[in-house]
């Protein structure tokens, strides 16, 4: 994969947080032989990009959670980190241990509600329990209603719709266009009529009004969610794909005046925190100029792992650009619509890249273990 470079015993980097940007990093550091410790609340690396999936079809789940342990060894440490000191250069975790680095790499990502996100502290095996539980919901309810139009909600609406084309599925959407605000107009336009092609039913500039009296991902019948605007919709269950907030916890006490408005920490060019030659932030925690993606957090990835042996090898650092934008939205197995490089592409190469698989068999080979059938 790479040939290890030569480090003395000084060299350790730390990274914190193992989501699509900490277990590429770990990873590449492991393939160079650097030594390194990534730390995590959870014994699992989770897949999330096909959690949508694993909440309609039954047995996906097992497919999108990796285990960090298997793969990076002792290398790896299940923890919670309280604390991070530049001065001494520790990271300090939630049973007491001091973990010294000589860089850091803070790739803390962002939460918000299951099941795009998984976040609960549970092993694994509960984990993806936790995914099967909701198929058994799913399959009970006869009218699903979904929250938010943002890329999350349109691909859990296609997925429900795929899987299940008899339900009555609804989406409730604040804006009048779907999926994400940084896409061409001609994508989020076919968002919406892969949508309406599926039967799903769209209330759009709506909002829904009394969100925290209801719980989500739970069979109950007729329930009546309402809107702003007064209109009712019963259903049997509610999914929220709302709201992603980035995971500042790790780092607010030490570096709260690095930090932009919604949390991420503000870089240079190379990818280090502000005023930092020996950290650097990448994935959701970092502020750049992009839309929060699994694949941006792998290029942000590649270039911190390269300017760390950069820095230990006397050679200028890399810069990262954002580039023109690559975005695919997976609508169920069978559809999909996206644009690479700034150009639309439609359903045949949507569903080739992404739709069937949802990329998780790259995280496995990544991870360098074997997916289960």
């Amino acid at each position: 994969m790479g040939s290890g470079v030569s480090v003395d015993d000084s060299v350790r980097v730390v990274v914190i947080g193992g989501g699509f940007g900490g277990t590429a990093a770990a990873s590449l550091l492991k393939s160079r032989a650097i030594p390194f410790v990534l730390v995590d609340v959870r014994d699992a690396f989770h897949h999330n990009v096909a959690a949508l999936r694993a909440a309609v079809e039954s047995g996906f789940a097992k497919k999108t959670f990796i285990s960090y342990s298997v793969t990076f060894g002792d290398s790896f440490r299940q923890g919670r980190v309280v604390g991070i000191d530049p001065r001494r250069q520790e990271v300090l975790l939630s049973d007491g241990e001091e973990l010294h680095y000589s860089h850091l790499i803070l790739a803390t990502g962002s939460d918000g509600p299951f099941p795009g996100k998984f976040n609960k502290l549970i092993d694994m095996e509960s984990a993806i329990q936790t995914y099967e539980d909701m198929v058994k919901e799913i399959e009970k309810s006869e009218r699903i209603l979904v929250v938010g139009g943002g890329a999350a909600g349109v691909e859990m609406a296609a997925e429900i719709k795929t899987e299940y084309p008899a339900k009555e599925v609804t989406l409730i959407h604040s804006k009048i266009a779907l999926a994400d605000v940084e896409l061409l107009d001609s994508v989020r336009q076919e968002v919406k009529e892969i949508l309406l092609r599926k039967g799903v039913r769209l209330l759009l500039s709506e909002r829904a009004s009394d969100m925290e009296n209801l719980t989500p991902n739970r069979f109950q019948k007729d329930m009546i969610v309402r809107t702003e605007k007064g209109t009712e919709v019963v259903t049997d269950m509610v999914v929220l794909c709302t709201g992603i907030k980035i995971n500042s916890s790790a780092y607010t006490a030490a570096f709260g005046d690095k930090m932009a408005s919604n949390g991420a920490l503000k870089v240079n060019k190379h990818l280090q925190l502000e005023g930092y030659e020996n950290i650097y932030a990448i994935g959701d925690c970092a502020d750049l100029k992009e839309p929060k993606m699994a694949y941006h957090a792998g290029l942000h990835a590649n270039i911190a792992v390269t300017n760390i042996i950069n820095s230990l090898t006397h050679k200028p650092l890399k810069t990262y650009e954002p580039g023109s934008l690559t975005f695919l939205l997976s609508m169920g197995r069978n559809d999909g619509v996206g644009q690479v490089n700034g150009y639309y592409v439609g359903r045949l190469l949507v569903t080739i890249a992404k739709s069937r698989d949802l990329f998780v068999s790259k995280s496995w080979k990544t991870m360098g273990q074997t997916m289960p059938s």
